[in-house]
């Protein structure tokens, strides 16, 4: 019996200490995260999270307690061996996993889950987004873990013993033990007694997010992502009654006025809509940021519509793009672009430009296989898509695909003489990681912050060179610009995943078809409200974009709605609201934040997401 014992608990108890000291690592790694904590919180850390550990270690102990059964049953060493060869094959991917989490982690703002599983058909962009990680300590924390986890494991299984032949009572009470053992491993996989499984709830403790993220056994993290069904079928943010869920949301979007004031010198303009990648608000000069960073959008801002307070819908180019160009809410922990059967339901800005008769196109320097990105598209029925393979293969950079001026000056070549009315989308990607660009830097560093610098530096200069040669051509004339991000950026300043800051993005309208200059616009707006505002310019209707209001509409309600990893913001002239949907709790709260402005953004959660579940 004691055999028996002692070789199931400390498999178990193996796997449980070598989470806890992968949790360890976790926070050696994020050291200037870490020393936020008291070590009251780290004890803490490591306390909560000993319960998702405990799960996992279940989990992995199903077959070899199986085989641990069967050794005693047929007194076979051949069960034993499979049980050693499982676990020595299973250590490394658990560690893979535990070591991708380290820098996933500093570029996304959340743990390791089956998020990257979406970018498997384009592995090569998924890991430009870590190019700028430390490759080597990274590869020596993996073969330390693997190794430390293989010394470990050699010195327990050499004390296990075989089972001797032994009495029929005594092999009854054996099978028994085994088999009671291997069933008790149900409580500790659904975390205990209690009713509902385990969840990442159940780590969460602090009111600091990196400590309750820090609680997160990463491999069922990931096994609870890709095994879960309820993103797809279910409404996970369910608050209210939806009535009332309905009502809060229709407030924000009423009432309207009758006019709005004319911005156009032409109501069918062409339509330049450049898309910079990354292009925080924090970096804009004219934004407020530094002005050496940005000199020629700083100048077009003199000559144009600048927008002051507008947010990224969320965290990702592909959300990103269906919040611009769709004026659609963006998902947490999915997207819709991911689905092509639902992108076909959506209204896009090209498809209503081309019922006017604009001819579209789309121009990006990498791969539009990326995130589902292309499907997208050719639902909003662009006539012509140009991607990295149209370019030749001495202008691809070291990861994406081509620079921004070789992208823009592919687009000038392209319209020397454009049939008009035309629509071009234009996407930047010079500004992402490993922030690659092909001048001097500007800046002197070498750490990713200014890496990112110099990037965004050399994309501002890519813009201006683009503008002052655009302004040459006889199609200026005609021709509105419209210059917005995708998303945001954590730089300068390693900002929170969820913070407001994260998420603010530049939008700037110019060009020769606009009839005013000069202009700053303070409403809160989101990507979301792009489209409908450009539309109602030109004099087109926009009812069925209903996620959308009207940047230029004096009665149209000031706010802002984004999404991360399962969580949201809510953006008002009276402050923030950042919420936290695993811990059911806000995480930011600024003092002008009422009750009510909480309970529209829990609104806006649900029955937007409940809107993409009916899509």
């Amino acid at each position: 019996m004691k055999r028996i014992l002692f070789r199931t608990i400390s498999y178990f108890l193996f796997w449980v200490l070598f989470f806890e000291i992968g949790r360890i690592v976790f926070l050696l790694y994020h050291a200037s995260k870490t020393a936020s904590l008291t070590a009251l919180e780290i004890g803490k850390v490591l306390g909560y999270g000993l319960r998702m550990d405990f799960s996992f270690a279940a989990y992995l102990s199903v077959i070899p307690f199986l085989l641990f059964l069967n050794e005693v049953a047929f007194r076979k060493k051949i069960f034993l061996k499979i049980a050693i060869a499982f676990t020595y094959v299973l250590l490394p991917v658990v560690v893979v996993l535990l070591t991708i989490d380290l820098e996933l982690y500093s570029a996304w703002g959340f743990r390791l889950d089956s998020t990257p599983l979406q970018y498997l058909n384009t592995p090569a962009e998924m890991l430009a987004s870590t190019a700028s990680a430390p490759v080597w300590l990274l590869a020596l924390i993996f073969i330390s873990l693997t190794l430390l986890g293989w010394a470990g494991f050699t010195f327990l299984r050499r004390k296990w013993e075989t089972s001797p032949k032994t009495s029929t009572k005594q092999l009854a009470g054996q099978l028994l033990l085994s088999l009671f053992l291997l069933a008790l491993l149900v409580l500790p996989i659904r975390g205990g007694w209690q009713q509902i499984p385990l969840n990442q709830s159940d780590v969460y403790f602090s009111q600091k997010v990196f400590a309750n993220h820090a609680g997160v056994n990463v491999p069922w993290n990931v096994m609870h992502s890709v095994l879960k069904k309820n993103h797809n079928t279910k409404n996970p943010y369910l608050y209210m009654e939806e009535q009332q869920a309905q009502a809060l949301v229709q407030e924000l979007y009423t009432p309207k006025s009758d006019t709005v004031p004319s911005l156009l010198r032409v109501q069918k303009p062409n339509v330049l809509f450049i898309i910079l990648e990354s292009y925080t608000a924090k970096f804009i000069g004219a934004l407020g940021g530094p002005p050496e960073v940005t000199p020629n959008f700083n100048a077009l801002a003199k000559e144009g519509i600048l927008f002051q307070n507008i947010y990224a819908a969320g965290d990702r180019s592909e959300k990103g793009m269906v919040a611009l160009l769709s004026g659609y809410p963006v998902q947490t922990t999915t997207s819709i672009i991911k689905t092509p059967k639902k992108t076909e339901r959506l209204p896009q800005l090209a498809s209503e430009l081309k019922g006017l008769g604009y001819h579209t196109s789309y121009y990006y320097g990498g791969e539009l296989a990326f995130a589902n990105i292309k499907s997208y598209l050719i639902n909003g029925q662009y006539d012509r898509l140009v991607e990295k393979s149209d370019f030749g293969s001495e202008h691809y950079n070291s990861k994406w695909g081509v620079h921004d001026h070789i992208l823009f000056d592919k687009v000038l070549a392209d319209h020397q003489n454009p049939a008009q009315p035309f629509l071009t989308t234009i996407f930047t990607l010079s500004s992402h990681e490993p922030y690659d660009v092909p001048i001097p830097a500007k800046f002197p560093g070498t750490e990713e912050e200014t890496q990112f610098k110099n990037s965004f530096y050399y994309t501002d200069w890519a813009l201006g060179r683009f503008i002052a040669a655009a302004k040459k051509m006889p199609l200026w004339q005609n021709t509105l610009v419209v210059l917005v991000a995708d998303h945001g950026h954590h730089f300068p300043g390693r900002d929170q995943n969820d913070a407001p800051s994260k998420f603010r993005i530049p939008l700037l309208l110019t060009g020769g078809a606009l009839a005013v200059r000069d202009t700053v616009v303070t409403i809160v707006g989101s990507q979301t409200d792009i489209v409908p505002t450009l539309l109602q310019q030109m004099g087109q209707p926009t009812h069925h974009f209903g996620w959308s209001k009207n940047l230029l509409d004096a009665k149209a309600t000031p706010f802002a709605f984004y999404v991360f990893n399962d969580g949201f913001g809510m953006v008002t002239p009276n402050g923030t609201v950042t919420f936290d949907n695993v811990a059911k709790r806000p995480i930011l709260r600024d003092p002008g934040v009422s009750d009510k402005q909480v309970e529209q953004g829990k609104a806006y959660m649900q029955t937007s997401f409940g809107d993409f579940l009916k899509k």
